[in-house]
C-alpha cells in the first residue's frame, strides 16, 4: 500500500487526462436531437406566427371562410397549372402522363389549328356562294383527314416512347394515346396543365 505524504500532489493525478468534459459531450450528443440546430431565419419562416383573432361578427366570419376559400382554389389551380401531380386529378398524374404531355407540346400539332379552321369553315357556309361553300366543304373534309394521319404518328411516338422509358407499365397503351391526341386537339395556350416543354425540345 502506497502512503501519500500530505501537501504533496500525486503526479499520476496531475498528468491523467480531464475525462469529465469528454463525457459530458458523449452524454449530450447521445441524448441530442442527432441533427444540426436550424439557423434563426430558417426557424423564423417555419414558424407559422400567432394565429389570427377570431371573428367578432357573422359577416367578418363568413368574409374570412370566403377569402379562405379563395386562397385555396388559387394554390390548387397554380399547382395544377405547373403540374404538380398533389393538386392534379387522376388522369394526369405520374410521370407516364407527364411524358405523353411532353410529347405532345414538343411538336407542332395539326390539331391544335382545329378551332381556326372550324371558324373559317363556319363562316364560308353563310357566304351564299355554292362555289365557296363547297370548297369549305372540301377545306374540312381533308383537313380532318390531315389530323387523322397526325393523330396515327402521334399514336407511334406515344407508344415507342412510354415502351422505351416504362416498361411494363400499368397503364392502357390505348388511353395513353388517346390522352396525348386529345391534348393535341387543343390550342397550345389553352392545355391544361400548362407545356413545359419548348416547341422542338428533346423528349
Amino acid at each position: 500500500m502506497k502512503l501519500r505524504l500530505p501537501g504533496r500532489r500525486d503526479r499520476a493525478a496531475e498528468t491523467a487526462p480531464d475525462t469529465s468534459a469528454d463525457l459530458t459531450g458523449q452524454l449530450v450528443k447521445a441524448g441530442g436531437k442527432g441533427r444540426p440546430t436550424p439557423k434563426r431565419h430558417e426557424a423564423q419562416g417555419r414558424r407559422p406566427g400567432p394565429p389570427p383573432p377570431p371573428p367578432t361578427t357573422r359577416k367578418e366570419a363568413y368574409a374570412r371562410t370566403r377569402q379562405q376559400q379563395a386562397q385555396r382554389r388559387a394554390e390548387t389551380r397554380a399547382g395544377m397549372a405547373r403540374g404538380d401531380d398533389d393538386y392534379l386529378p387522376a388522369r394526369d398524374r405520374g410521370p407516364v402522363r407527364r411524358l405523353v404531355r411532353d410529347l405532345v407540346d414538343s411538336r407542332r400539332n395539326a390539331g391544335s389549328f382545329f378551332l381556326p379552321v372550324a371558324a373559317l369553315v363556319l363562316v364560308g357556309y353563310f357566304i351564299p356562294n355554292p362555289a365557296v361553300q363547297n370548297y369549305t366543304v372540301f377545306v374540312w373534309f381533308l383537313f380532318f383527314l390531315v389530323i387523322i394521319v397526325d393523330s396515327v404518328f402521334l399514336g407511334r411516338r406515344i407508344k415507342k416512347t412510354v415502351a422505351a422509358r416504362f416498361p411494363g407499365q400499368p397503364q392502357r397503351m390505348k388511353g395513353l394515346v388517346w390522352y396525348g391526341v386529345s391534348r393535341a386537339t387543343m390550342v397550345r395556350r389553352w392545355r391544361f396543365p400548362k407545356p413545359e416543354v419548348a416547341v422542338g425540345a428533346e423528349v
